[in-house]
């Protein structure tokens, strides 16, 4: 494992010795702080960040959390040190430089041979500033999306002043291509959001189709794959890999998301919007008689909808590229490992009498639930389990996570209950450290085990 108490005192140091250059100056008397204010300080910090959940242990399998790869934590502390800003040149011009590298490998990977794109400060944001240019690609025009995409496209588009539209799913939660038809026919729709990884079961939607269509009928196509967007890696076909056809289909839409800060092994916050078009950069045109003043080159806050974004950010994902990179044998080995630790559950499941699959996963999200014949006693069984599996002691803790459901969904993918109650929630755990593979079989053993109790 890397050893961050041997690496970062050597970005301190290099830090330091880079400021020195400069000539030396004393910290005003304002800012010192003695070692034992500090020192007690730090010491109240350390035990209240003990209120947290074990994020990077390979039992932890509930929400989309993981501590980020020791590169990245180097990366972001190193640059940190300097706190660039990467609005514009001046404040960063390394790791503004750093930004563009990293986003171009980004968007080398989605297949797109031109591109305009940049780190942001999260998802939200990302997909914000690609529905916003949407917008001004398609005004008066409104913004379909499907009824499990994140709950961000809706809230955006009542942020733009643009009218969302909701698209019914098939079984597998992925959008209902008939349903999207029939909308896409009214004439009225200008973009429509195809999500590859939704947020509650990594359901991945019928990209190439989508694409097809809404070309058809003159719309748009953005790519929220927040979650997905690195299995593009192994999307082959094979059996610890992700279907190829969606992941394929990126090259060919106008815009992209993805978040690093989830499978790119980053700290939060770090998003990316990525547009195929670079002309959309005509829509950010502004006026800073402040800003941009130090060359003639591309300021990455001339085509961002934020002002300023941590310089630290680029610089944690650069270092982590450089030694985890986007291919097959880098990034790639990570995900499959994910990946085959939710084929090895699901198989598990599907050989259990006391516990149910919902629906097999596409990516490395896993759900299923304690199997009774009452949509009433499923949702309390999944409360039951999520707090026995952690109310032990820390070495034997499994932290879940839940997933509201109604009874169509159940239905419509041949789980035969009574109708009891109109919701019901399942068990949604999520397999995204490669750690968690190898305690898979021990993790469902348990969890069997507390159903029956």
């Amino acid at each position: 494992m890397t050893d961050l108490q041997k690496w970062l005192p050597r970005g301190v140091e290099a830090i330091n010795a880079w400021q020195d250059a400069y000539g030396a100056f004393d910290q005003h008397p304002s800012l010192v702080v003695s070692d034992e204010v500090l020192g007690k300080a730090f010491n109240e910090l350390t035990e209240r960040l003990r209120d947290n959940y074990p994020f990077g242990h390979p039992r932890y399998v509930g929400q989309m959390l993981k501590p980020p790869h020791p590169a990245a934590i180097l990366g972001y502390t190193t640059a940190m040190l300097i706190n660039p800003n990467n609005h514009a040149l001046d404040g960063g011009p390394a790791t503004a430089q750093m930004e563009k590298e990293v986003v171009a490998r980004i968007a080398t990977m989605f297949g797109f041979e031109q591109h305009l794109g940049h780190l942001t400060s999260s998802g939200t944001i990302a997909n914000l500033e690609a529905l916003w240019a949407a917008r001004e690609c398609h005004p008066g025009k409104r913004i379909a999306y499907s009824v499990d995409a994140h709950y961000t496209h809706s809230r955006m588009c009542q942020v733009i002043g643009v009218e969302g539209v909701p698209i019914d799913t098939d079984g597998s939660g992925r959008m209902d291509l008939g349903a999207l038809e029939q909308t896409l026919a009214s004439g009225t729709i200008g973009t429509v959001v195809a999500t590859l990884g939704t947020t509650g079961l990594g359901a991945i939607d019928p990209l190439r189709a989508i694409v097809d269509l809404s070309r058809a009928h003159g719309a748009r196509v953005h790519v929220d794959t927040a979650y997905g967007g690195f299995f593009s890696l192994i999307a082959d076909d094979s059996p610890d890999g992700v279907s190829s056809e969606p992941f394929a289909a990126i090259r060919d839409v106008d815009s992209v998301v993805v978040d690093p800060h989830k499978h790119g092994l980053q700290p939060y916050g770090c998003g990316a919007v990525i547009f195929s078009d670079p002309s959309v950069g005509r829509f950010y045109v502004h006026d800073s008689p402040y800003t941009y003043f130090s060359s003639d080159e591309l300021h990455l806050g001339e085509i961002s909808l934020e002002c300023s974004r941590a310089g630290a950010a680029a610089a944690a994902l650069w270092l982590t590229l450089e030694v985890i990179p986007l291919t097959d044998a880098g990034l790639g080995q990570v995900l499959r490992a994910n990946r085959r630790g939710a084929l090895e559950w699901q198989r598990l499941l599907n050989s259990s009498d006391d516990m149910t699959a919902f629906q097999p996963p596409e990516l490395d999200i896993v759900t299923y639930f304690a199997t009774r014949d009452r949509m009433s006693t499923i949702d309390a069984a999944s409360k039951a389990l999520f707090y026995a599996a952690a109310d032990c002691d820390p070495s034997e803790q499994i932290h879940l996570a839940t997933y509201t459901v109604k009874g169509r969904d159940l239905a419509m993918r041949g789980h035969e209950v009574e109708h009891d109650s109109a919701t019901a929630r399942i068990m949604r755990s999520t397999v995204m450290k490669p750690e968690s593979e190898a305690h898979i079989p021990a993790i469902h053993a348990r969890l069997r085990k507390l159903s029956r109790e």
